[in-house]
């Protein structure tokens, strides 16, 4: 089997989906990887290293996906990059397929057999599989890292002759993976953290990293099988928000990290919550890639709302590129092998597995995936 890896568009992705230390291990597994010349330069990784590691290095970018029987990516790929790929070849990347039903149907109509990364299910057996969640945590902290540069404090407790300053009042809302990082991260540079959860079952992982939890009586609440919190009505938002705001008053920090799966991320800080807080306080939205948990937050973009500052920058995990690339392509490896035919030296999709019909979305020329394979005939 020959594994393709083209170079992402660094103008908008700064990680890597495979290291040099993963094409050896699947140099070892009897695969041949071939990769874009240039593939590792963000991380300033040369074409050497991934040569020493058994890789071939290919420059005509339309060559190495036409041979390609499997190509691996970390973005979803350009409609240009669909049709150069040989019909029946394997393609697996992040492919948003809630909001790209387009992209889907282009890929089922060339030949494609897709595979999304998000969609792996969040079981035991695919936790080392599981991008969203290594990609998510590295969110939490570098969300923390951008806020802690952002604001003119500092976050620990420092006693001194000329006085003590207390910590920063942190306030964390979401206490899913990236949320938990997040809390993690503060609490670990000394900020006094509270965070929120609509889901009861989070109160334990807050409390255990030393953080206040927030509890807010909404009634019936919970979180899906993807370990999401579920949706709530506009009854139960409307309390929720009006809570909030109290906590937000107070903070120095506010990171938001709510997202509802498959769904656009529901708005947590209103404007009339952002008037409340101080001047030179800090909001990180870390959901804006799905339309944000902050209103009036700009994607990829700092702005300033009443001296309050609201960052929405995009992918926080390339801000810490290298770490990010090092788990997105492990979780890519240990994918692989899971499904790897030692003998036949080549990856199978098993339909009937679990995990593949999780994040199997098309095969033959048809979407297969139930929730999108339904979508296009409606």
């Amino acid at each position: 089997m020959i594994i393709g890896v083209p170079k992402e568009n660094k103008k908008i992705e700064t990680r890597v989906p495979v290291l040099p230390t993963t094409v050896e291990r699947l140099v070892r597994k009897g695969a041949l990887v071939y990769v874009e010349a240039g593939l590792g330069e963000t991380l300033s990784i040369s074409d050497d290293e991934y040569s020493a590691a058994g890789a071939t290095v290919v420059s005509d970018r339309r060559k190495l996906l036409k041979e390609a029987d499997l190509v691996i990516r970390i973005r979803k790929p350009e409609k240009k990059d669909i049709s150069s790929m040989k019909r029946g070849a394997l393609h697996m990347s992040y492919l948003d397929p809630f909001f790209n039903h387009d992209l889907i149907g282009s890929l089922a109509e060339h030949g494609i057999t897709a595979i999304a990364m998000e969609m792996i299910p969040r079981t035991t057996r695919a936790q080392k599989m599981d991008v969203l969640s290594s990609q998510a945590s590295l969110a939490g902290y570098a969300a923390v890292i951008v806020a802690a540069d952002s604001i003119q404090k500092i976050f620990p407790m420092m006693m001194t002759p000329a006085g003590t300053i207390q910590p920063a009042k942190v306030f964390v809302i979401g206490a899913g993976v990236a949320g938990l990082q997040a809390i993690a991260t503060a609490k670990r540079l000394g900020a006094k953290v509270d965070a929120f959860d609509t889901r009861p079952v989070a109160k334990n992982d807050v409390l255990s990293l030393g953080a206040k939890f927030i509890e807010i009586d909404l009634g019936e609440t919970g979180q899906t099988e993807q370990g999401y919190a579920k949706a709530l009505t506009e009854e139960q938002l409307a309390k929720q928000r009006a809570e909030i705001k109290k906590y937000c008053a107070q903070a120095d920090v506010v990171i938001t990290t709510a997202q509802v799966f498959g769904k656009k991320a529901p708005i947590i800080v209103t404007k009339d919550m952002i008037e409340a807080m101080r001047p030179g306080s800090i909001v990180v939205d870390c959901a804006v890639e799905t339309g944000g948990n902050v209103e009036n937050v700009q994607p990829g973009k700092i702005i300033e709302v009443n001296g309050v500052k609201i960052v929405g920058l995009l992918n926080l995990p390339g801000r810490v590129a290298y770490n990010a690339s090092q788990m997105y392509s492990n979780n890519i490896f240990n994918f692989i092998d899971e499904f790897w035919d030692d003998e036949k030296k080549t990856f199978v999709v098993h339909r009937d597995d679990d995990i593949i019909a999780s994040c199997l979305l098309t095969i033959d020329g048809t979407i297969v995936h139930p929730l999108f394979a339904q979508k296009k005939e409606n």
